[in-house]
Parts: structure tokens; C-alpha cells; sequence
């Protein structure tokens, strides 16, 4: 990434300023834009996040905003009520109070002597979520909204649930925020206050992950701020980026397909990342893409992205599997249309010799996984960048039910989402069911390149769920994740089913044993047309402004390791972040953090799993220091979840508040 130290047009930065609302709460900003912007106004570009401008995302604001500033906008990065520096209480995600907050921070922005009147929205994950909501609302300055690795459906591609199951990602992100907004402000901001509104957030401090465990369905707790309930609401110009190693690409298609005002995707190889800065590479220069983007919708200069693909796709040549990759092969491709302009499905049956393009004859094959299957899923959202990719799947294969092709006799580009039909009959009511779609190398190694779960009991609704009868034989549709990737000639397609997949989604309350029907079962792969003399989108190097100035306190670290009681089976993930500490020199605060999961489970006991979480996060200046430590813990019987937590917050090592939650809440087929 080359690093750029100057700009078209001087900056200045405004460390922080208050925005105040019409309820009197103010809302902390820092703000970047060019040193004539009173005289030559600009539009504002608007990053609203509950993760702290101060210390959170300081080290990845530095690279991006001064860099749109410098090239004629104002880059205004807002915390969220309740959160970094900023006033007032957080009581969820996605709340309306955080929305008409944003609704009325834009009207503040346009109405500025600096800005030109036009103002637009960047993002993501929560900043990319709230900037789709936000467009829905209609606010008259925003223009335009730049989305990434966020969701149109709430409910169906988030971290809460996949498939009407419950990813394990509800506790794990319920801890993070649990750690996160239970930080002070500054002192050096706020002054004197500093204290009592760290308090009022304390004994207020929502554990996130009772409210979404009391809504297991699809129902107004989650239609709200899903954007596809009503996407024509929406008329701002939308970009929608993802990355295929990030949990949300699935959006991407969805929104530029569905969207009425102007929209463009970009699907890179990348995890949880700005694709300027992300893993896996390569890299794009994101920022000249945003500029394009900015220029064209806020300024209304024709910088060509009306007559951009509606796609440009990255599809990847994986190497061999491993948790950890730095670069992924492959090739940039254009398309009018997803999955392709130019594609085929290929339909393959599951039959009792494998995967084949025609129908065999009739036959069951018995599915009942050990608990532990899906070991090597790793992590549901690749955010930390340690060892989270998946891994080598033979051994989660072993606990599944597979079928093979026959090796590939050409190269195959996969390109969109696979479709599964699957006749099967239960012998329990609830029961979950786990789908990969695999490559085999030739020496047995296994690569996931995409999957699917879902909860049989959400077979024809996620809103409406029914139990299943047991015995009773059903047609099931899903859908995998959708994808872009080679497979090679000489590799095998290799489909594996299994019952659990641990520790990605829960299990259900009962080991459930699946009969499937061979010879009806089948799967719809979407395979990209190869094309003479194909021209790749291109894309700029990486920019971005000078890296912020940091003195290392303390190394960042990660470890992940699994291990196996020989006695009773049970199965330990034991996963270590952390992140360092270090002092951001240009105002003298000292940060760091440590996240710790621990997932057990045995084999043979779905009720045996248990989830836990310790977060500590520190902060210091000269005398003053303050450490929160946050624990959170769930664990399930047939009928109910189990969930508690504690809070502890210090004063150097004085205790200074402490809170425990401990609730009991009922299982609703899942």
C-alpha cells in the first residue's frame, strides 16, 4: 500500500467537536477537510460507529479520511450515542434512536457554512448496516452510500442467525459489545464528567445476547432495519463491496440486483476488511474507487461509474486449505447480471456411488454426526485475521456423509450460490443440517469453497417455523453461500452433509438421526461460462494517507488451539486475541485489549455444549487508569437457553462497579 503525503487540496483536522441534538444529547465527532472549505464548500462524507473514534478505529481512520479530505470532502467520523466520547446510553444495534440520530447529524452536515449541501454515507459491518437503514429514511442531503461487508436482511445474514440456526457468532458478538461499550470516555474531551457518564453507561450496559435469543424468527424485531423489506425506499446511489472470506458477501448480489436507485458490487477475494488494507490479497486502491464514487453522485462529476459492470467479481484459485492465508490466486471478471451473464447450472444427483449427472437408482444413506463435526469450520466472521480461515476438511468430513465426483476432466469456474435439494425424514422433531460444497485434491486434501446450514424446522419459513414429524419424508431447498472460484482439472467436487457443526451453530436439543433419499437428492451448481478474449476490470494500486503515529506497549498475539479429553471425548476450542497495547503519540492515550472464547462440547451430547467469553479492556494516561473485565457464558437444556455474564470495572486496581446478569430463556425449535 503506498502511503500518500500530499493531497490536491490542504487539510486541516478538528480532533473532536460536538454535535448537539435537539434532545440535548451531543455527539462526539472528529473531523478532516480541506483549509478553504469555508470558502470553497465541499460535500461531507459521514462514518457513524459505536467503536470509538478516539481509540477504536483511529489507526484505519487515519488511512482513509484524510485522504477523501484531501481530495475535496469533509470526512466527519461520528460515535454513536452512548459510545467513545459521546453522550446518552446504547441500549441495541440498529436502534431508531441511532438512526433519526443520524437522520438529524445529516441535516447538521448539509446545513454547515463548509458543505456544499450534499452529504454521503461510508461503512462497514455496523457503519455499512446503518448506512443502508439511514438511506431508507429518506434524508433530503444523502446522495449517496458507500456499503461494505454489511446486509440487506437482518435476520437471514447477520451474525445472529443463519438458517434459522443460532450461530455461536450471537454470544461472541454480544461479548465483544458487552467489552466495548463498557469503556469510559476520555477525560481529556469530556473533562470532569468523565466519571459519572462511565457509570451511567455501566448501570446501564445491555447483555445483547438476551434480546436476540427471545427472537429465534424472522419477525418485527428483525424486519426492522432490514433494508429488503422495503429496498425501493432507498435512493441514494448505493456501492456495495464484500469480500468472499467475510460472512455478508451474500448481500452484495441481493442489493445490486434488487435495488431501484443506482448500484454497483465489488467482491473481492477479502475478509472483514477495507479492501485497501485487507487480507487476503491482492489489494485494490479503494480509496480512487470511493473517489470515483463520491465524485460522481456528490459532485456530479462523470467519472465513468454509470457505465461500470454491475459486478466485478474476484474469482480465486484456493491453494492448499489452511487456517491461515496471506494471498489468495485468481482473476478479476466483469458481469451485467449474477450469478453471470454467461452461465449454466450443472445439476448433480446424490447417489449411491457418488456425485453424478444422472439420476441413480433409489437408495437411504443415515446421517447422524458426532457433535464435535465442524472443527475445522473456522470462525464464522473472519475479522482478527489469526488462524480463522477453514481448515483441511477431512476431519469434519469423517462425521459426515460425502459424495464425490468424478475427477474434473477441465477447469470450472463456480460463480454464484449453489442450490440444494435434499428428500430426508427425521427421527426428532428439531433438527439442524449442515451442507459443504468441497474440493478433494488429488493427494486427499479437502478445500471448503462454500456451505450452507439450516434448521428443518424453518424448511418453509423462517418467520412461521414447524416442527418436523418424525419419519415423515421432506422435499428441503437451501441455499449455499454464494461464491466465486476455480476448481481445477484432476480435483473432485465433493459434497458433505452432517447433522452438527460445531462450534459455527448450536446443536439442537436432541442428537437428531437424518435418513436421506439417493437418486432425488441433488444439488444445482452455477458454473461461469469460460470467454475468448475477456477483459478484467482494473483496478489502481492501493493508497492511503500516512499511518498514525503509535509506541508499542505490548506485542499483539493470537492462539487457537483444540484438544480432546481421551477420557470422555469432550471437545476444547480454545481461542486467545490479543490485541497489544499501544500509545497513539499525538494525544497520549494508551489502549489495549485481549478477547478470550472457549467452546466445549462431547461428542456424543448435544446439552454438553457451552460457550464462554472474557474480554478485558484497558486504558491509561499518565495517573489515570481504568480496566473493565466482561464475562459472558451460555449453556442449553432441551427447553431453555442459560445465559450469564458479569461486569467489573477498575480505577487502577480499585473495583469500582460490578453487575451480574443470569437468565433462563425458552427454545423455540431451534
Amino acid at each position: 500500500m503506498k502511503t500518500i503525503k500530499t493531497f490536491p487540496r490542504k487539510i486541516r483536522e478538528t480532533p473532536n467537536t460536538f454535535i448537539t441534538l435537539a434532545d440535548g444529547c451531543k455527539l462526539a465527532a472528529r473531523i478532516w477537510m480541506p483549509v478553504d472549505a469555508d470558502k470553497k464548500p465541499v460535500p461531507a462524507i459521514l462514518e457513524y460507529l459505536p467503536y470509538r473514534k478516539r481509540d477504536g478505529t483511529h489507526v484505519r481512520d487515519a488511512l482513509t479520511h484524510p485522504y477523501l479530505a484531501g481530495h475535496g470532502y469533509a470526512c466527519v467520523r461520528v460515535d454513536m450515542r452512548g459510545n467513545g466520547d459521546s453522550d446518552g446510553l446504547m441500549q441495541d444495534e440498529y436502534t431508531q434512536q441511532e438512526l433519526d440520530d443520524a437522520v438529524e447529524v445529516i441535516a447538521w452536515l448539509a446545513s454547515q457554512p463548509w458543505c456544499s449541501g450534499n452529504v454521503g454515507m461510508m461503512g462497514i459491518s455496523w457503519g455499512g448496516f446503518n448506512g443502508l437503514q439511514v438511506a431508507a429514511l429518506q434524508p433530503p442531503a444523502l446522495k449517496a452510500v458507500v456499503t461494505l461487508c454489511s446486509t440487506d436482511d437482518r435476520y437471514s445474514d447477520d451474525i445472529h442467525y443463519k438458517g434459522g440456526c443460532l450461530l455461536n457468532e450471537n454470544l461472541g458478538w454480544s461479548a465483544t459489545m458487552f467489552a466495548y461499550s463498557s469503556r469510559p470516555p476520555d477525560p481529556a474531551l469530556v473533562g470532569e464528567t468523565w466519571r459519572d457518564l462511565w457509570m451511567q453507561r455501566l448501570e446501564n450496559e445491555p447483555l445483547l445476547a438476551i434480546p436476540w435469543l427471545e427472537h429465534p424468527h424472522r419477525d418485527a424485531y428483525w424486519k426492522h432495519g432490514s433494508v429488503c423489506e422495503d429496498i425501493g425506499a432507498i435512493q441514494a446511489a448505493v456501492l456495495a463491496v464484500g469480500g468472499w472470506n467475510d460472512a455478508y458477501t451474500n448481500a452484495v448480489p441481493r442489493l445490486v440486483g434488487s435495488l431501484k436507485a443506482q448500484a454497483r458490487g465489488i467482491i473481492g477475494p477479502w475478509a472483514h476488511k477495507y479492501p485497501h488494507f485487507a487480507v487476503p490479497e491482492p489489494r485494490i486502491g479503494f480509496l480512487q474507487e470511493m473517489l470515483r464514487w463520491w465524485d460522481q453522485w456528490l459532485k456530479d462529476i462523470d467519472t465513468g461509474v454509470k457505465s461500470d459492470p454491475a459486478y466485478r467479481t474476484y474469482i480465486m484459485e484456493p491453494g492448499k486449505p489452511g487456517a491461515s492465508v496471506a494471498q489468495i490466486e485468481g482473476r478479476w471478471v466483469s458481469d451485467r447480471n449474477w450469478p453471470a451473464d454467461i452461465h449454466a447450472l450443472q445439476r448433480l444427483y446424490l447417489n449411491t456411488n457418488g456425485l453424478g449427472g444422472v439420476k441413480g437408482m433409489p437408495d437411504k444413506r443415515i446421517i447422524h454426526s458426532p457433535q464435535t463435526t465442524g472443527a475445522d469450520a473456522g470462525e464464522y466472521c473472519i475479522i482478527w485475521l489469526g488462524p480463522e480461515f477453514p481448515g483441511d476438511q477431512r476431519r469434519d468430513d469423517s462425521g459426515s456423509v460425502t459424495f464425490d465426483s468424478a475427477p474434473l476432466a477441465r477447469d470450472i469456474d463456480i460463480v454464484g450460490a449453489t442450490q440444494v435439494q435434499l428428500k430426508l425424514s427425521s427421527d426428532k422433531p428439531v433438527a439442524n443440517i449442515a451442507v459443504r460444497l468441497n474440493a478433494v485434491w488429488p493427494d486427499g486434501a479437502v478445500s471448503r469453497l462454500s456451505y450452507g446450514v439450516l434448521n428443518l424446522c424453518h424448511r418453509d419459513s423462517h418467520e412461521h417455523p414447524e416442527p418436523l414429524e418424525p419419519g415423515k419424508a421432506y422435499t428441503v431447498r437451501m441455499q449455499l453461500d454464494d461464491v466465486a472460484v476455480k476448481v481445477r482439472k484432476g480435483q473432485r467436487l465433493r459434497i458433505s452433509i452432517s447433522t452438527s457443526y460445531w462450534p459455527l451453530i448450536w446443536p439442537a436439543p436432541e442428537a437428531p438421526t437424518l435418513s436421506l433419499h439417493l437418486g432425488t437428492s441433488f444439488v444445482d451448481l452455477p458454473l461461469r461460462k469460460i470467454r475468448s478474449e475477456e477483459k478484467p476490470p482494473q483496478f489502481a494500486p492501493p493508497e492511503a494517507a500516512p499511518p498514525v503515529k503509535q509506541q508499542e506497549v505490548r506485542a499483539p498475539s493470537n492462539r487457537r488451539e483444540l484438544t480432546i479429553d481421551q477420557k470422555t471425548g469432550e471437545q476444547t476450542l480454545s481461542i486467545v486475541d490479543d490485541f497489544g497495547a499501544s500509545t497513539i503519540v499525538e494525544h497520549g492515550l494508551t489502549y489495549g485489549a485481549v478477547g478470550r472464547e472457549t467452546y466445549r462440547i462431547r461428542p456424543d451430547d448435544p446439552l454438553s455444549a457451552r460457550q464462554e467469553c472474557h474480554w478485558t479492556e484497558e486504558r491509561a494516561r499518565g495517573d489515570w487508569k481504568v480496566r473493565t473485565e466482561t464475562w459472558s457464558a451460555m449453556t442449553a437444556s432441551k427447553t431453555h437457553w442459560h445465559v450469564t455474564g458479569r461486569l467489573e470495572a477498575y480505577e487502577g486496581d480499585t473495583l469500582v462497579f460490578s453487575r451480574d446478569w443470569d437468565r433462563k430463556i425458552r427454545r423455540k425449535l431451534i
